[in-house]
C-alpha cells in the first residue's frame, strides 16, 4: 500500500505542476508568440483544473488526492515520511501549514489569473 500512496503523491505533484507550470507556459507562449499554448483543449483542461481546486477550497472539501494518499498510508501503517529523501521533500514542497483561508485566497487569485488570461489571450479552436 505504501507504493500506492507514493504513486498518488507523484500524481498530485504532476497535477500541481500542470496547473502552475501550465499558466507559466501560457504566459511565456503569449510573450514569445508560440501557438501551442492557445490550443483549446489544453486551455480548457487547465481552466477546469484550477477551477476544481478553487471550488474545493470554497466549499471546504479536502483534495481527493490527499484523501486517497492518506488512506493508502494509513492502510500501510505509515505515520511519518522518514523513509526516503525524495518522498520527504516532495511532501514538504506540496503540503505546508497555513490557515485554510490563505489557501482559498491563493487558489481564488490564481484561478482569477487563469480566467483573465483566458479572456485576454484566448484559446483558438484550430491552430
Amino acid at each position: 500500500m505504501n507504493w500506492l500512496a507514493d504513486l498518488v503523491l507523484v500524481v498530485h505533484v504532476a497535477f500541481i505542476l500542470f496547473v502552475v507550470g501550465g499558466q507559466i507556459l501560457i504566459l511565456a507562449g503569449w510573450a514569445l508568440g508560440w501557438s501551442w499554448p492557445r490550443h483549446r483543449w489544453f486551455r480548457l483542461l487547465h481552466l477546469l483544473a484550477i477551477g476544481f481546486v478553487m471550488l474545493q477550497a470554497w466549499i471546504g472539501v479536502i483534495c481527493p488526492l490527499t484523501t486517497l494518499e492518506n488512506f493508502f498510508r494509513d492502510a500501510a501503517g505509515i505515520a511519518t515520511y522518514e523513509n526516503g529523501f525524495i518522498r520527504h521533500w516532495t511532501r514538504e514542497l506540496v503540503f505546508y501549514t497555513a490557515p485554510g483561508w490563505v489557501f482559498t485566497l491563493i487558489y481564488t487569485v490564481f484561478a482569477g489569473l487563469v480566467a483573465l488570461t483566458w479572456f485576454v489571450y484566448p484559446p483558438r479552436r484550430k491552430l
